[in-house]
């Protein structure tokens, strides 16, 4: 079999967690030995795997279908994952909502990334097998390097004594940027950084300010960062602090396991089932809690539970998911097939 993986509009949001899924996608085939193009004017293709809503996307779904090919739409978004990010998401999410559902009911088959956002595109009417497979995780990446961790405290000019609490993710209110700035001001005696970024205009005036200036001196915000800084920091900062309100999955969750980090959580639906308070991960849903637990982590008075959490990153492997991708397009394509396997990641 082949595949056409397509990716609209990489420039703008390359660099979010759908932007990692598509690159973690290309290595999941070609661990499993599947062909796949990221052309979009091929036509010698048997599935068109579609990770993105803009109009581009439509239009390549629509020619698809009309060679007969099958359609897998990757649900990456949703219309609670919208809300509370871009300059006018909440007022746009209806109509975001029922884009994507006309999007997403052109499949033959949906993929999602946990079974929390499953049950969302349940409760909007998608009648379609939808699996549930993890975006996965490059373990061999992440794995902590001294090499990389020195680098990453040099370039911030930081002691081996200095506590760091790090966050992953864009400038949106939904991903918690609000209480991250909060509590580290707090924790004056700690360095908090948010590495990520998005363009400034896109996002709301209150945001913009906290970002540009209006944070504690103990607040860094450098931007996009990746290849051996981010991987440093990821396991060599002192606690990886995600306070997301909503999520379909959360890559870079993924990520600070993959490192052997310790990870604090805000307590979602998103992670029922894969994240667990006390056993792989902590947990809060306010502020204080978070502040009490951040102290007793970073000096160390609470168990370590990184190990428990990289196992948990092993689980999703980039090589696992393949396999998961496999039998849904086996399936897809009614040829024999894992059932098995199939059976995991539809139930």
């Amino acid at each position: 079999m082949k595949v056409l993986l397509y990716f609209e509009g990489q420039n703008v949001i390359g660099k979010s967690g759908i932007g990692r899924a598509l690159s973690h996608q290309k290595r999941a085939l070609a661990s499993v030995g599947i062909e796949y193009t990221l052309d979009p004017k091929s036509t010698d293709y048997d599935i068109l795997h579609i990770n993105t809503y803009g109009p581009k996307s439509l239009l390549l779904v629509n020619k698809a279908k009309k060679m007969g090919k099958k359609v897998i739409y990757h649900a990456h978004s949703t219309e609670e994952d919208f809300r509370n990010s871009f300059i006018g998401s909440n007022q746009l999410a209806p109509l975001v909502k029922k884009w994507l559902v006309k999007l997403y009911q052109q499949a033959d088959h949906l993929i999602t990334p946990t079974p929390y956002s499953k049950k969302l595109l349940r409760n909007y009417g998608l009648t379609q097998p939808i699996a549930a497979i993890s975006n996965g995780i490059d373990l061999k990446r992440y794995y902590p390097d001294a090499r990389k961790e020195a680098a990453f405290r040099k370039h911030f000019g930081l002691s081996k004594e200095q506590k760091v609490i790090i966050c992953v993710g864009l400038f949106f209110e939904r991903k918690g940027i609000l209480d991250f700035v909060e509590i580290a001001e707090k924790m004056p005696e700690y360095t908090f950084i948010w590495f990520g970024d998005v363009p400034m205009a896109s996002i709301p005036r209150n945001i913009r300010k906290i970002v540009k200036k209006d944070h504690p001196q103990n607040v860094l915000f450098p931007g996009y960062i990746d290849g051996d800084l981010i991987e440093g920091a990821y396991s060599g900062a002192d606690l990886f602090f995600f306070p997301s309100y909503e999520e379909t999955e959360g890559i870079v969750v993924l990520e600070a396991l993959a490192s052997q980090q310790q990870v604090l959580l805000r307590n979602i639906p998103v992670y029922e089932g894969w994240m667990i308070d006390r056993k792989n991960c902590y947990m809060a849903e306010d502020n204080q809690i978070f502040l009490t637990l951040i102290r007793e982590l970073v000096n160390h008075r609470l168990p370590n539970l990184s190990m428990e959490g990289f196992r948990t990153a092993q689980s999703k492997s980039i090589n696992q998911i393949g396999k998961e991708l496999e039998a849904v397009y086996q399936a897809v394509l009614d040829v024999p097939y894992d059932h098995q396997m199939y059976a995991k990641v539809v139930k």
